[in-house]
């Protein structure tokens, strides 16, 4: 296993692995079931709305696989094979991707990867396509100096000349790669037909089988075509590789954090990002990883960041200026690569922190935020950088946890549940199925900055985007800070806050219903789910997903040429927008308080002190000044509130303490 979050451990064929997969007992794996049937009756928050929706029944088929365990004496490498895919199969009939079956080691620290990267594209009467289409195209390559040192002995990576970047797919294996794709979306847990569809094209060449067994072929044959029109064909072998383990939370059975209880992520997402990451980031990107890792002090390399290019490069890789009115913030994940010298805690702060830092630097008449392939992460996070874009007070969306004996004994045990244990209490007595709504983040924390950013913002979204980016997306689209601009016709909708084995196994310790001290961690789960609020309200996140208010197609420019095209569609967008801005500036006079205000679209400023009006002016853009009574000792925040016409379209809070 290498040490190097960027670094790849020992390379091997599919043969090759397989050779080492083995050894869950029999023991194991019917303690594995059981404890699947407990947590999936007992805690799966979305269990009714699945059996709802999909007409299924994972709680019987563990049953069945339960009793044909203690039918079957026979252990064997077949059989484990058998389990896993049976197990895998039950789990990926909820369409959750918060809730999955962990496949053991070797398989968890492993993915199979091609050595090329494809995307798809929208075509509209072309030289070579008279209809409009989808076609998918070569979009990244890996070069053989990346893998030579984990190579095995003997083996040579060989990719033809003519198939390179550009070059259009039009079979798999002697499948049209439409179908091909939509098989293979088929086998992934997507909750909508976008999900299933996006997932299933970028598990073609990378799929992690930490939640995926192994490719059924050893090789590909590929067909593609080349500029001139000419058709040829690529055999590649599938390679297994060993990355670090992805983790957005640290912790074990024994030590969690506060943050670890509070994660929406798409696991599987997680590890192709850093996949995609290792193989194919500019080396630049890598240089900065690097930095970041062995930093002794993170400190020095924040307070020596002055420009666009962020330190946290897992977090935001890429922030520009696309023009000298318009800027471009990538939000890659909402966890990022922490350091293992950060808790949870810190790395969130440094993180909101740092999104801050960069709003304040890009230009200010007009704001792209691209979350497209962002899998989630900290909900804190996703949750406490909205209002750094609305002048509006940032309403929380509430989480519900199922109404059961064992989630009631779990929050009356004073864990991460105890805030729900009054409507859990009152669920039983009312035999509702869900316990009342409560925020994961604190309000104070979601609303003690406000506003930073006061140019019109367009956010940019797929279908690849889920959990913590789902309630950002949400958030933004409730709170209307913009238009989104979707490159697919829905997000991955993930509706909930997740827990893995550990979390469930702590939280449950001290009730009856203990978990089994298991040598893996088989599952995660979904353990409360979230609501969307004000236009929105009551709207389920989970399988609903969030529409973009425009379509978008993505163009072979796009796909070769950083999202060129794209970025023009959103600026057009930013362009009809109506341009804000509210600065302030502060001075203490004998006295009174000063203040210089440079304003544009606000026709009227009132001013609070601590939640109280203390004056109101008419303005005019430009710079304004004002004078009010000096607060009196012991004022905390002075809140700016701009209005065009009788509408709050900016807002700015100063601290009156330094």
């Amino acid at each position: 296993m290498s040490k190097n979050t960027n670094e790849l451990g020992v390379v091997q064929t599919l043969n090759e692995f397989r050779s080492t997969t083995g050894g869950l007992t029999l023991d194991v794996q019917k303690t594995i079931v059981e404890m699947a049937i407990r947590v999936l009756e007992e805690v799966y928050v979305h269990l009714p709305l699945k059996i709802a929706m999909y007409a299924v029944n994972p709680v019987g088929r563990l049953k069945i696989l339960q009793r044909n365990l203690e039918e079957n004496s026979a252990n064997n490498s077949d059989q484990e094979f058998g389990f896993h895919e049976e197990m895998l199969d039950i789990f990926t009939s909820l369409r959750d991707l918060h809730t999955n079956y962990i496949l053991p080691e070797p398989f968890s620290n492993c993915v199979a990867i091609l050595p090329f990267r494809i995307q798809s594209m929208v075509v509209k009467d072309s030289k070579q396509h008279t209809n409009t289409e989808r076609v998918f195209m070569v979009t990244d390559l890996l070069t053989s100096g990346r893998l030579k040192k984990y190579l095995p002995p003997n083996f040579e990576l060989r990719i033809p000349d003519t198939f390179k970047k550009g070059v259009e797919i039009t079979h798999w294996n002697g499948i049209q790669i439409q179908r091909a794709v939509d098989i293979n979306g088929s086998k992934n847990g997507g909750s909508n037909p976008a999900a299933r569809f996006a997932r299933g094209l970028e598990n073609m060449t990378i799929r992690p089988m930490m939640t995926s067994l192994p490719p059924d072929e050893e090789w590909v044959v590929v067909r593609y075509r080349i500029e001139d029109g000419q058709d040829l064909e690529y055999r590649q072998e599938w390679l297994v590789v060993s990355p670090e383990p992805v983790s957005v939370a640290s912790g074990s059975k024994t030590e969690r954090s506060a943050q670890s209880y509070k994660i929406g992520v798409d696991l599987t997402t997680e590890i192709v990002r850093k996949m995609k990451k290792i193989l194919f980031a500019p080396p630049d990107v890598m240089e900065s990883e690097l930095r970041l890792a062995s930093a002794q002090s993170l400190d020095t390399l924040i307070e020596k960041a002055q420009d666009l290019t962020s330190v946290y490069q897992s977090v935001y890789p890429i922030v520009k200026k696309v023009s000298e009115d318009i800027g471009y913030i990538q939000i890659r994940s909402f966890s990022g690569d922490k350091p293992k010298n950060l808790n949870d805690d810190v790395w969130v702060d440094r993180l909101v922190e740092e999104f801050k830092r960069l709003l304040m630097l890009v230009p200010k008449n007009g704001l792209i935020i691209d979350v497209r392939g962002n899998g989630g992460g900290y909900i804190n996070f996703a949750e406490r950088i909205l209002q750094f874009l609305t002048p509006k007070e940032i309403t929380l969306e509430p989480y519900s946890a199922i109404s059961t004996p064992v989630t009631l004994d779990m929050s009356q045990k004073g864990g991460d549940l105890k805030p729900w244990e009054s409507s859990l209490t009152e669920a039983r007595s009312t035999g509702s199925i869900f316990s009342g709504g409560i925020t994961l983040t604190g309000l104070e924390e979601a609303n003690s900055v406000g506003q930073v950013y006061h140019g019109p913002v367009v956010l940019v979204t797929d279908a690849r985007c889920y959990s913590a980016t789902d309630l950002f997306a949400a958030g933004f689209q409730d709170h209307q800070i913009g238009d989104i601009l979707g490159a697919e016709e829905n997000t991955g909708a993930g509706g909930a806050n997740v827990w893995d084995y550990a979390d469930l196994y702590n939280e449950m310790k001290e009730t009856k219903y203990r978990l089994a001290d298991l040598p893996i961690m088989p599952f995660r789960v979904a353990i409360r789910r979230n609501i969307r609020v004000l236009k929105h309200a009551g709207t389920l996140v989970e399988d609903l997903g969030i529409k973009p208010d425009i379509m978008y197609n993505m163009t072979r420019a796009d796909l070769l040429n950083d999202n060129v095209d794209l970025i023009k569609r959103a600026s057009e967008i930013l362009a009809t927008k109506r341009v804000r801005r509210l600065e302030a500036v502060l001075s203490n006079q004998t006295g009174s308080l000063e203040i210089q205000l440079t304003t544009i679209g606000i026709s009227r400023i009132d001013l609070y002190v601590d939640g109280r009006p203390v004056l109101s002016r008419d303005i005019t853009d430009g710079t304004n000044k004002l004078s009010m009574a000096k607060p009196t000792t012991g004022s905390k925040l002075l809140k700016i509130i701009g209005l065009g016409g009788n509408e709050v379209v900016a807002a700015r809070k100063v601290s009156l303490q330094s």
